[in-house]
């Protein structure tokens, strides 16, 4: 009895020592977790880290393609670039290509998505027609678009019955990008809004009718509501991905600016800067300017979302 009651007594106290405590828990788990990041984390370190602190180092410098007989120069590349007419303009394209896509591709994908979720047949067969141009590669994208933009053997104006020179009339060519953009990438805000779609409880819809409330009434006050978040996130999405635009204008206008320059946009300004006039030093520097816009873009877009939410508590 002795034994057992030594036994009894001890064990608990032995038990509780064996436990880890909270702090050494966190600790390992901290170090079983950076085992699975460290992939991760050295290639993103090697391939954006890298890039962008060798990028910020070159625009203090006059350096060429070549890389050979860099000097510092300090921010004359930043003064020259404050003043380059060509620059802003393309900041310009690029903005007013932001400015045309955005708002169509956000209504366009809310309304696609609506048809996808509520049609009743070959529910398959719509989403699979509304999202796959978004796989294909933006070249051979480009390359369908301007062929139907071609005003002698192009469909656009054969079948509309047009004779509009859609890529060599400045008044049309960046026109002709919106469009091809807006076939070619509705695919993916059209599927973002889908999931959320389903996402909205059922009997929401259910309660309304029973009150009374119409097709029009539903959505205003059930469907658009609750699809504000996602609404956020298109519109955010939209806006750094077409402050970005490159492949689709670069291809359709054969690597060329376009028209008098009118679909230059500043990425491919960028290029040309460094690759064509071989001047790395003063091209580091405009993609320096080019990433703090849209870093500034994504900071506003996460500051309205978090006072946003703040204000709805």
């Amino acid at each position: 009895m002795t034994t057992t009651s030594a036994e009894t007594v001890i064990a608990p106290a032995r038990a509780k020592a064996a436990v880890p405590s909270a702090a050494v828990r966190r600790k390992q788990g901290f170090q079983h977790g950076a085992w699975f990041v460290a992939p991760f984390l050295v290639l993103f370190a090697l391939f954006v880290i890298w890039p962008l602190l060798r990028g910020v180092y070159l625009s203090f410098t006059d350096a060429n393609i070549s890389g050979d007989g860099a000097s510092f120069i300090g921010l004359d590349n930043y003064r020259e670039a404050l003043q380059d007419e060509l620059m802003w303009d393309a900041l310009g394209h690029s903005v007013y290509f932001t400015l045309l896509v955005v708002p169509c591709i956000t209504v366009m994908a809310f309304l696609l998505a609506m048809l996808a979720h509520h049609i009743e047949r070959g529910k398959w067969l719509w989403r699979l027609c509304f999202f796959a141009p978004f796989l294909l590669p933006s070249t051979v994208a480009g390359n369908l678009w301007q062929w139907l933009f071609n005003p002698g053997t192009g469909m656009i104006n054969y079948v509309f019955g047009l004779e509009t020179p859609w890529l060599t009339d400045k008044s049309y060519a960046m026109l002709a990008i919106v469009i091809t953009t807006l076939w070619w990438t509705v695919g993916f805000s059209f599927l973002l809004y889908l999931a959320a779609l389903q996402g909205i409880p059922g009997h929401l819809y259910e309660a309304a009718k029973l009150d009374g409330a119409n097709a029009w009434h539903r959505m205003v006050h059930i469907t658009l509501p609750m699809l504000r978040n996602i609404t956020g996130l298109v519109i955010a999405l939209q806006i750094l991905a077409s402050l970005q635009v490159f492949d689709q204008a670069v291809v359709m206008l054969d690597f060329g600016p376009g028209p008098e320059n009118s679909t230059r946009t500043f990425v491919q300004y960028t290029l040309e800067e460094g690759f064509t006039s071989y001047r790395v030093g003063y091209a580091s520097a405009i993609s320096i300017i080019f990433f703090v816009i849209i870093a500034a873009v994504a900071l506003a877009r996460m500051w309205l979302l978090r006072n946003r939410e703040e204000g709805g508590r």
